[in-house]
């Protein structure tokens, strides 16, 4: 199994305080936009492999999609410790 670094851009740092129920909610929105980035990165890699005209170049857009696959499932399981953590505190 690899091993990615899922960093958060720049537009998606946010800082939380003691998390309460607004704050949480602000967690679980920001985790759902970090996701769709990800969606839209596997996407976007899935059309190159697509469009890549040459054996070297589908390679190295095969593992870029790959890549964007495991940065989107990392960052579900994101989103969905937020379902949980909400759920956990109701």
């Amino acid at each position: 199994m690899s091993s990615i670094d899922i960093s958060i851009h720049a537009s998606h740092e946010v800082s939380f305080g003691a998390l309460d129920n607004t704050n949480r909610a602000q967690l679980q929105a920001l985790a759902r936009d970090v996701w769709r980035d990800a969606e839209s990165q596997v996407k976007a890699h899935w059309n190159a492999f697509l469009a890549a005209d040459r054996p070297s170049r589908r390679r190295a857009t095969f593992a870029a999609y790959l890549t964007a696959l495991d940065a989107e499932a990392a960052a579900a399981e994101a989103l969905a410790h937020t379902h949980l953590d909400l759920a956990a505190a109701a």
